[in-house]
């Protein structure tokens, strides 16, 4: 079965990084566009980022660009997203998606992407 595995949350300080990852098993990984979506508390999950299926194209919402980094690597099947210069309204946790279309991924509200990790919680003190 699909398993998508979130990493790389914790507790940062604001204007401090972190890197997340999202590890895919029982899927061809190079098939699908991944996005990384949030949800704070008694909040609606929201878009994050997403990136095609070669990772040539990316896609951000507007509270993280410039910020917020996605990236691939397709023979680890693994997405990442990089988090610079983190603020406190960005605690959430973190969930990463996947879905055969990239515009279900990053257009659709609420999310409709096929597949999707647990999360890991990201928090940012002030």
């Amino acid at each position: 079965q699909v398993q998508l595995v979130e990493s790389g949350g914790g507790l940062v300080q604001a204007g401090g990084s972190l890197r997340l990852s999202c590890a895919a098993s029982g899927l061809t990984f190079s098939r699908y566009a991944m996005g990384w979506f949030r949800q704070a508390p008694g909040k609606e999950r929201e878009f994050v980022a997403a990136i095609s299926r070669s990772g040539g194209t990316t896609y951000y919402a507007d509270s993280v660009k410039g910020r917020f980094t996605i990236s691939r690597d397709n023979a680890k099947n693994t997405v990442y997203v990089q988090m610079n210069s983190l603020k406190p309204e960005d605690t959430a946790v973190y969930y990463c998606a996947a879905d055969s279309s990239l515009n279900r991924v990053r257009l659709e509200q609420p999310p409709q992407a096929a597949y999707w990790g647990q999360g890991t919680q990201v928090t940012v003190s002030s």
